[in-house]
């Protein structure tokens, strides 16, 4: 079988939609991924794929073509008996495509239509309505239309067919261009095919996504759809008598499927609606079989009126009739009217509770020049945001930034720095009338974003876990997370900022709303690639945190962990030490859930050689100060590797963190150095130096290829000039 995948702009989901498909025992299937000429990183991961797996073949156009010629250039590639056209944002079930294969082996037949489910972007995932078709009544293995004629009403889209090859080729079908490419191939196989079979069976996820999708687009090219169905009633013709059985079941499909264009509201303009009407009754009066019956009108009412008005071309009768339907399911649905409005009022006491300030503040101008600074839940001045602050006063010095800290953060302030306390008459003031706001976490859900505002959301760190829409996979990862607010939340967002491909991967995957994405680099890593070099300030550092002259300095900065309570080390910090000897200081820097006095002291540890530096200010002046890096699964070590000093990673809870939390990719397969799963190994890394081994720093360098490709030391200043300056940046850089 081969599986035909076009590829357009769908970075963050054509891996899941891959591994899908590729079952490892499964030699004969090829994958022929189309990439029509996709802007993003589909095309590299695409050779990624094929690099490693010789079933998969790879063409990329030079010009975009659309998904349906996309799918002919992939039809001529194919050599398989059957082919499967595959959307590159869906993904095949767990056991799908051999189950597809052994009913190809076992019924030959020229199409087998299989089942699918929408999956949804808040998680739920919801079978086809129709399945029933497959199982009422019984079917016989092999069949013909005409035997089994209710298989036109199942979906009539591509991806939920196998298709023998040969007979494909000979009805002279191709895909053509626009938003319904599907129709002039999906109905006629069906009428010319001699042997059809059904695989009650759920294979192919439709992923119902929050933005992007096409056929949800408003606009002119929703009229495609009459040319689409022209051509399958000129295939019917062609066809001849054969087709006579299927006119009556065939034009009630095509009304109905221009009545959902024009009435779903998100297809067709406004502006547009009474045009399409009236293609829609040149279509009805060029169609209609002699002696059709329309919908019974005691048994459909609604929908006999409308075709009797498509028939008589009459929009306003059809307007009206769409009014009295609303009225008559308002009608029925009255009781849950009741329950909704009094949801309304205790959404307006919620309200009334507002803060009256704030509130009152909304309503004066935005100050133009005012820009909100903020990190880590309003921890203190840090991360990302406190680079951007850096060069904003540096290249827009008309800006008035502020940041916004709780009490316990305000010793920590630099100084100069303007800053108001989490909830004070200053934070909502500055709250309500500022223009910009830079965060690497979402603000609160009492900020009322207004007309006119800006957000920039910087995050914190490369995502080897999984994060947003992607944890509801993973409950204990998400902790009982309500993913409606998060996304609610994250609809503020005008810019979100990507450190890599990887992340961009991942916040489209589970941000998916309307920002600007901005594939810039790290801000905060800026500090790391300047700092190359710079002894001066290493030794500063060095001896400012008590580092030994001549010793080797490791920086531990672990991950939390969603399955544990409270912090607890994953190995013996004492005996780890004692065995590395007196030349090794380790500089323990926890993770910030934790709220811990001093670490090294409670625990006893060798005084001097264990350094507690979780409270320091900046990880960037750790990371200067280290020799090397020893995490688990922390983002600190994609900003650590711009240094290209050694990382050693103890992974010794691996398949527990997959499991509870979920990951982008195999760390322990493509590592930035040493990885080591017990305390021995851990205490060799470092006193053989394989740690310092070339091929440890191979290792180093392939990963700071992928995942540092952006960090050049500019990454604040592009996000100053896109943000603040409104100008257009290198995305990514060049």
């Amino acid at each position: 079988m081969s599986v035909i995948v076009p590829v357009h702009k769908v970075q963050g989901y054509i891996r899941q939609c891959l591994d899908s498909i590729l079952d490892p025992d499964l030699p004969n299937l090829e994958v022929i991924a189309v990439d029509d000429r996709s802007p993003d990183g589909c095309g590299e991961i695409l050779d990624e794929f094929a690099e490693r797996d010789s079933r998969v073949r790879v063409r990329h156009l030079e010009e975009n073509v659309g998904l349906g010629h996309a799918r002919n250039v992939g039809l001529d590639m194919a050599t398989g008996d059957y082919v499967w056209f595959f959307d590159s944002d869906d993904y095949a079930t767990e056991g799908a495509v051999r189950a597809i294969i052994d009913r190809l082996e076992e019924t030959r037949p020229d199409v087998l239509l299989f089942d699918y489910a929408r999956a949804y972007w808040n998680g739920r995932v919801k079978r086809s309505v129709i399945n029933h078709l497959f199982r009422e009544p019984p079917a016989p293995d092999v069949f013909t239309l005409e035997e089994r004629p209710s298989v036109l009403e199942m979906m009539m889209t591509a991806w939920n067919k196998a298709i023998r090859r040969e007979f494909l080729l000979e009805q002279d079908l191709r895909f053509s261009g626009g938003y319904y490419e599907d129709l002039n191939v999906t109905y006629p196989i069906l009428m010319a095919a001699e042997r059809l079979s059904l695989l009650d069976r759920v294979c192919y996820i439709y992923r119902q996504r929050r933005r992007g999708a096409i056929t949800r687009t408003t606009g002119a090219k929703h009229f495609d759809a009459f040319a689409q169905y022209d051509r399958v009633f000129d295939f019917m013709d062609r066809l001849g008598s054969k087709a006579d059985p299927f006119r009556p079941l065939m034009f009630d499909r095509t009304i109905w499927h221009l009545l959902v264009i024009i009435e779903r509201g998100d297809r067709v303009h406004d502006a547009d609606n009474e045009r399409f009407f009236a293609e829609m009754s040149k279509t009805y009066a060029k169609y209609e079989p002699e002696g059709h019956e329309p919908p019974d009108p005691e048994d459909k009412p609604f929908l006999a009126d409308k075709h009797r008005m498509i028939k008589a071309n009459d929009y306003r009768g059809f307007q009206r009739v769409r009014a009295q339907e609303a009225k008559h399911k308002a009608r029925r649905k009255g009781h849950k009217i009741t329950r909704a409005g009094r949801r309304g009022v205790r959404l307006s006491k919620d309200l009334a509770k507002e803060r009256p300030y704030y509130r009152m503040q909304r309503r004066l101008p935005i100050d133009e020049n005012l820009a909100v600074f903020a990190a880590y839940w309003f921890r203190g001045y840090a991360c990302n945001p406190a680079a951007i602050y850096e060069k904003v006063r540096e290249l827009a010095p008309h800006i008035r930034p502020v940041w916004v800290v709780k009490p316990g953060g305000r010793k920590t302030m630099p100084e100069g720095v303007d800053y108001v306390v989490f909830g004070s008459a200053d934070y909502y003031r500055t709250l309500a009338r500022a223009k910009y706001f830079v965060n690497n976490v979402n603000f609160p859900d009492e900020y009322v974003k207004r007309p006119g505002q800006v957000h920039m959301m910087t995050q914190h760190g490369t995502p080897l876990k999984k994060m947003g829409l992607d944890q509801m996979d993973y409950p204990v990862g998400a902790n009982d997370m309500d993913f409606k607010a998060l996304i609610t939340r994250s609809d503020r967002w005008d810019y979100l900022l990507s450190s890599n491909p990887l992340s961009t991967e991942a916040w489209e995957r589970g941000f998916p709303c309307d920002y600007e994405m901005l594939e810039i680099g790290y801000p905060r890593n800026d500090r790391l690639v300047n700092a190359i070099g710079d002894e001066e300030q290493r030794t500063a550092l060095r001896a400012e945190f008590g580092v030994p002259a001549g010793a080797t300095a490791i920086l531990y900065a672990p991950t939390h962990r969603d399955y544990q309570r409270r912090y607890s080390p994953m190995f013996d910090i004492g005996r780890v030490m004692d065995q590395l000897g007196d030349d090794h200081v380790l500089l323990l820097r926890a993770h910030y859930y934790y709220k811990i006095a001093n670490l090294a002291a409670d625990m006893g540890w060798p005084e001097g050689r264990v350094i507690d530096v979780s409270r320091h200010p900046s990880v960037e002046d750790l990371a200067i100060a280290s020799d090397a890096l020893l995490t688990d699964y922390s983002s600190i070590m994609f900003d650590y590797a711009n240094l290209g000093k050694p990382i050693v990673i103890y992974a010794n809870d691996w398949e527990t963190y997959k499991l509870t939390r979920g990951v982008n990719f195999d760390l322990t397969a493509t590592p930035p150095g040493v990885v080591a799963t017990t305390e021995d190994e851990l205490v060799e890394a470092f006193v053989s130096r394989a740690a310092w081994s070339d091929a440890a720093a191979k290792d180093l360098a392939n990963f700071k290829a992928r995942f540092c490709p952006w960090d050049d030391g500019h990454a604040a200043e592009r996000a100053v000039r896109r943000m603040f300056l409104g100008e257009k940046v290198p995305n990514p850089p060049q």
